[in-house]
């Protein structure tokens, strides 16, 4: 789970709307008398440090604590030719924190393909730098596959080492406690190294999606172990197949669904996973429980989860293996095979126990609190529906489609910690194109409830960004650009384009703090490296492509245990008393890349990606 230790979190009293309103009073414009001047070095233009499609809309944001006027420029780099001029104008909402003005800098009228910065021409600063071309997003997404690689457990490629032999012994469920499962495999979740199924379903079904939405962008560089020799395969399916692999070992019999392997004991500094000295009864760097999913609230000691089933991880279990079953027809019939009776037997697991299991701890009240399930089950039955068209799959996947409606973490300020995971309902996308057109328009209006509740909080803040602050923000992003994304290929409708890219556009580095928020990207930028992670604290060795959890509400930072900076804050200019965001590896609520967060990115980072790399 994110975060050395996780935390249940209720916002009480942190409202978006009053925080906007709270940052709008302090940053109250100057009025009256003649305009101060501006002195050098005190405007901050901020911009995607990645860089634009040609046909992308391109808006960077500056601010400064005295007014600006006149022109900006874009500037070729490095020779400093000017190739568009614009009007400065001012942010149509409030600001943020100690910074009293906010301006726009459309110059989406530039397509020409350049490595550019933006000039303010009333002091001379400037961004960083920024690609325009239609391939200035190139393999990033590949970027993101190699983090993955990095937390693999078992054979761990980063590393080349074995790690976890022994996972795990059981339980609850109907064995009896410590006997012996092998379920070693799958992906560590974050910077700790427990494993998930609430995270490794989606991660696995993602990558899945993302290569059935994006074949052409994914090449082959590594073989199914990440080892750096091309199998014939893309790396992408190598991936999700690590990911299948270890779902297999979590369902062996038909009654029989783990959900975890090893709890918050984990949770003692930085370690090396293959010496890991954990100790959970059997001696360290030894066997971990593997958690049982029952549908009943589960803890093995006075900290208890929430349960009231288990379609939430049967119905996303379900889904991978529907889509692998898909994918793998002509790849391998009988691991294609296996796939389609694994997705049957999990679904039907589900069917018969509706409801959500919940992560468990152990020494701590801290889990993931996920509380919705009809979301899953209705992605489960409808890739059921896609690869057998067995019509009770498509009737079961209509109900649950209903049931899930608009549901979602996007009308609300504040959450518990994972509440509506897996934060963007895939299930609408994926029933779709079964239903007649009645269905389709309802399952659109669906997209388009939680959108139209993002944009409308995007427009109170100059960076448009539509998403509350709670923790993992950055994943919230990403399912905010996926369900616009996904919402486009279901409908044709693009009126929600330019407020994607602004998301798309704050996660690589149109913030307060200039930076991209995955490790690496873009190389020559400003981005995340002093991560919350026992690879980067053992190794200093930087691992491109992990997603970090992002901004958080200055009231969670300020409320979690164990959580101090390690170093003078460098983005202390741009904090403010609402919103933080820190490159510390201290900081396990902002700075923790996590499994699945990344895992979520890869299909818009495909996207916009290009296919020209397969080629060179």
């Amino acid at each position: 789970m994110t975060g050395s230790s996780y935390v249940r979190l209720r916002l009480a009293g942190v409202l978006m709307a009053g925080l906007w309103g709270a940052v709008a009073a302090t940053c109250a414009g100057t009025s009256g008398g003649v305009r101060p001047a501006v002195p050098a070095d005190t405007v901050f233009v901020r911009v995607n440090l990645v860089g634009y499609l040609p046909g992308d809309a391109k808006v960077a944001v500056a601010f400064s604590e005295a007014p600006v006027h006149g022109a900006f420029t874009v500037v070729e780099e490095p020779a400093g030719a000017v190739v568009f001029q614009g009007e400065v104008r001012p942010a149509p909402a409030k600001g943020w924190g100690r910074f009293a003005h906010y301006y726009e800098l459309d110059f989406s009228g530039l397509a020409t393909p350049g490595r550019y910065r933006v000039r303010m021409e009333q002091t001379g600063d400037v961004s960083a730098p920024f690609t325009i071309g239609p391939d200035a997003y190139g393999a990033y997404h590949e970027d993101l596959l190699g983090f993955l690689r990095q937390q693999r457990c078992g054979y761990n490629p980063f590393l080349d080492r074995v790690c976890h032999r022994r996972d795990g012994r059981t339980f609850y469920g109907p064995v009896p406690d410590s006997t012996y499962l092998d379920v070693s495999g799958g992906w560590h979740d974050a910077g700790d190294q427990l494993k998930y199924l609430i995270t490794g379903s989606n991660a696995t079904a993602r990558l899945l999606l993302a290569y059935l939405l994006e074949p052409d962008k994914f090449g082959d560089v590594v073989n199914d172990l990440g080892q750096p020799r091309p199998n014939g395969l893309p790396d992408v399916l190598d991936e999700a197949r690590w990911g299948l692999d270890w779902l297999h070992k979590l369902h062996p019999e038909p009654h029989l669904l783990v959900h975890q392997v090893a709890d918050d004991r984990d949770h003692i500094g930085w370690k090396w996973p293959d010496r890991d000295p954990s100790d959970y009864g059997w001696g360290p760097n030894s066997y971990r429980p593997a958690y049982v999913a029952t549908g009943r609230p589960q803890g093995l000691r006075q900290y208890q989860s929430e349960a009231t089933g288990m379609a939430n991880l049967a119905g996303r279990f379900a889904a991978a293996m529907a889509l692998a079953a898909r994918l793998w027809q002509d790849l391998d019939p009988a691991f294609a095979a296996k796939c389609l009776a694994a997705a049957k037997s999990a679904y039907a697991l589900g069917r018969a126990h509706e409801g959500y299991q919940q992560g468990n701890s152990y020494g701590a009240p801290y889990r993931y609190a996920e509380r919705t399930w009809a979301d899953d089950m209705e992605w489960g039955a409808a890739e059921l529906y896609a690869v057998t068209r067995d019509p009770a799959y498509l009737a079961d996947a209509r109900r649950y489609a209903r049931l899930a409606g608009a549901t979602s973490w996007m009308p609300r300020d504040t959450t518990e910690h994972y509440e509506y995971y897996p934060f963007v309902n895939v299930g609408h996308f994926a029933l779709y194109p079964h239903v007649d057109g009645a269905f389709r328009d309802t399952l659109a209006g669906y997209y388009r409830d939680g959108i139209e509740h993002a944009l409308r909080r995007g427009q109170t803040n100059p960076f448009r960004i539509g998403v509350p602050f709670i923790w993992c923000s950055n994943n919230l992003a990403t399912a905010l650009i996926t369900q616009i994304l996904l919402y486009e290929r279901m409908t044709g409708d693009t009126r929600y384009h330019d407020f994607m890219l602004a998301q798309r556009d704050w996660l690589l580095g149109r913030n307060p703090w200039g930076t991209s928020m995955f490790m690496s990207i873009p190389r020559d930028g400003e981005y995340p490296q002093d991560v919350h992670t026992s690879i980067w604290a053992l190794t200093r060795r930087e691992v491109p492509g992990g997603l970090v959890d992002g901004p958080v509400y200055a009231t969670i930072f300020n409320s979690l245990r164990g959580l101090h900076l390690t170093a003078p804050d460098e983005f202390a200019r741009f904090q403010n008393p609402y919103v933080v965001y820190h490159d510390d590896i201290g900081d396990y609520a902002t700075n923790e890349p996590t499994m699945d967060g990344t895992a979520g990115a890869v299909y818009f980072m495909a996207h916009f990606g290009s296919a020209a790399h397969l080629a060179r």
